[in-house]
């Protein structure tokens, strides 16, 4: 199947693994909380029983340095992409609020960025995050 949008989520590729993991998870649910059209149906099990719906198309896991995290918000801003941002701040605190606090106390042109994630048309998702590649 040909998708006219893409998400795809840029985390820092220095980080740990166990942080690129939690960014990623956090990234993902930041796009299906702010584009509902992103998500598919809820999915249903042989016995009948409701399970959660899911992002309703493939998400492209990528790793890039910090430069190019900070290129891929710019131009997210700029193609008007859905888009959500974790800070390296966010690691040290321990809830929401929190987050929102360590987020809006980062320079908002030059955050210190650990992940991005995107959602947009295809063309201008792949323009903003050029320069990533695919995680291993």
């Amino acid at each position: 199947m040909i998708f006219e949008t893409k998400v795809a989520i840029l985390v820092r590729e220095d980080l740990a693994m166990w942080q690129k993991l939690n960014v990623t998870a956090f990234l993902a649910s930041g796009i299906a909380g702010e584009a509902p059209e992103a998500m598919g149906e809820s999915y249903e099990d042989a016995a009948g029983r409701r399970h959660a719906a899911l992002l309703g198309q493939p998400v492209m896991v990528l790793e890039a340095g910090r430069e190019v995290l900070q290129r891929a918000l710019g131009q997210a801003v700029q193609r008007n992409l859905v888009r959500a941002a974790y800070v390296e701040a966010m690691f040290a605190t321990g809830h929401d609020a929190a987050n929102r606090e360590a987020f809006r106390a980062e320079p908002a042109e030059m955050p210190n960025l650990v992940g991005i994630a995107l959602f947009g048309p295809k063309k201008d998702v792949d323009k903003a995050a050029k320069g990533a590649r695919m995680h291993p």
